[in-house]
């Protein structure tokens, strides 16, 4: 009953063992899943947070596009409208250059006209000094002058190039009847030479006056015509600015497109290349799994001669200690029949008894060398057990380091291949993208060849009706020729 339990509890340790060892296993795939399903989440979340970032990057570019388009729309019109009012400017400036050339040249004249009159009529006051107004009471000379003035303002209105600032100068400058009679009753009171040179004087510093102030009214409209010239320089610098900046987007644009059809060739040669690592992975998984299975199956005929082993072991444990108990049984036996057969050869010599005794001893000697070597034998097998457990131990301690390096090979290539597959994704939606792009041009191509053949049509239709008519035409010349 003793070995039998004891075969019993080993059986039981066994399998405990085996449970423990599944449930650690168990325990390790779960970690691993748990481990692959946070990868996953924070692959997902990353992937997210790129296409929210590039979304929003695009988003600000576009509106970034649309702000330069509206500011250059902007620009060409107030580009546009300050060319018209340049050009206007221009036109204003030289018909204001005109007038003024104009209104010098007809003042020029008019001081002439003023200073001989003057003259005239100072030696007309120191000749005759009995009349007291003598230029006043000619009503011929009044009329020649009052006639000569309004003959200039009519010429310069008339003419329509001198503005009223050059009339009412004109107007000033050509005083009527009543100031030339004051100032020649006042010039009469005074010495003749002093009362000519203080009125030619008045009469310059009046010219000169205005002339000035003319000059400064064109130093001003120059002024303005140049700050128009600076700022429609700057405007057309920045609209060029502008060209040279939607160039340069054109440019990335396109290179974009390069480096994302690189890209995509790439790609697809690293999706290629990691399929054929994912198919060699596989195929190598596949052959660890069965040489795994094959080792777990010798492991388990293993564990089964070992326990077989450990029961034989534990009954011979078991013999050898009956059978020890039994060798001592047997010595206290020998010595209870030698301490006898002492006695009784001294008491009485029994060489039959003797003989006997020596034969079983000699019998017992036998069988307790045979338990020996049998036990001798038995330890070696136990020896020999062992020392293959422990390679079987090694091996299968070399074969799970292997299955953790390809396990963590294999989940590398997982990373790999998600990345691969995101880059793939992202790199679809751009095809797509682009295919749609590609869609509607071949629409609007599709339409311009229905349009262009429509128009053949017509064309054709058109040329069939000249022939026809062209043939009538003929018909007819012939019919008239004929008659």
């Amino acid at each position: 009953m003793k070995p039998n339990q004891k075969l019993m509890d080993s059986d039981w340790e066994a399998k405990q063992v085996l449970h423990l060892q599944e449930l650690e296993e168990a325990r390790s795939r779960a970690v691993q899943m748990e481990r692959t399903m946070r990868w996953w989440s924070d692959c997902t979340a990353n992937w997210r947070e790129k296409w929210s970032k590039v979304r929003n990057e695009r988003n600000v570019a576009r509106v970034e596009i649309k702000e330069l388009q509206n500011k250059l729309d902007g620009a060409i019109k107030e580009s546009n409208a300050f060319r018209r009012q340049k050009q206007t400017l221009e036109a204003h400036n030289e018909q204001m250059r005109k007038e003024l050339d104009q209104i010098h040249v007809l003042l020029l004249k008019h001081v002439d006209q003023w200073d001989s009159q003057l003259i005239e009529a100072a030696q007309k006051v120191e000749t005759s000094k009995e009349h007291s107004f003598p230029f006043i009471s000619d009503p011929e000379e009044t009329s020649d002058l009052n006639a000569k003035d309004s003959g200039i303002e009519e010429y310069i209105l008339n003419d329509g190039s001198v503005n009223r600032h050059a009339v009412e100068m004109m107007n000033e400058s050509s005083t009527p009847k009543n100031a030339l009679e004051d100032t020649l009753s006042n010039v009469s009171d005074i010495s003749g030479d002093m009362c000519h040179d203080e009125l030619l004087r008045h009469r310059l510093s009046e010219v000169q006056l205005k002339l000035e102030e003319m000059t400064k009214t064109v130093g001003v409209e120059r002024e303005e015509n140049q700050n128009l010239h600076k700022t429609i320089e700057k405007l057309e610098s920045d609209l060029m600015m502008l060209k040279e900046k939607n160039e340069d987007l054109k440019i990335s644009k396109q290179d974009a497109i390069r480096e994302l059809m690189q890209l995509k060739d790439t790609h697809n040669d690293m999706v290629s290349h990691m399929k054929i690592d994912l198919m060699n992975e596989t195929s190598f998984r596949e052959d660890v799994d069965r040489r795994l299975a094959d080792v777990r199956a010798q492991l388990e005929r293993l564990q089964v001669e070992n326990a077989t082993e450990w029961g034989k072991r534990e009954r011979l444990e078991t013999e050898k200690l009956s059978l020890e108990r039994e060798n001592k049984k047997l010595r206290t036996e020998l010595r209870d029949a030698l301490d006898r057969l002492e006695r009784r050869i001294k008491s009485q010599p029994a060489d039959n008894e003797l003989r006997s005794l020596q034969l079983e001893l000699a019998n017992k000697n036998k069988e307790i060398n045979e338990l020996k070597q049998a036990n001798i034998k038995m330890k070696k097998t136990l020896t020999d057990k062992n020392t293959e457990l422990n390679h079987s131990g090694r091996r299968i301690e070399q074969y799970e380091t292997e299955v953790k390096k390809l396990r963590l090979r294999i989940e590398e290539l997982k990373r790999d291949l998600t990345t691969a597959e995101d880059e793939v994704d992202s790199n679809d939606n751009n095809i797509r993208k682009l295919q749609r792009s590609n869609e509607d041009l071949q629409e609007q191509v599709d339409n311009l060849h229905v349009q262009i053949q429509y128009l053949q049509n017509r064309l054709n239709r058109s040329a069939s009706i000249l022939k026809i008519q062209n043939g009538f035409s003929d018909e007819q010349t012939d019919e008239d020729s004929n008659a």
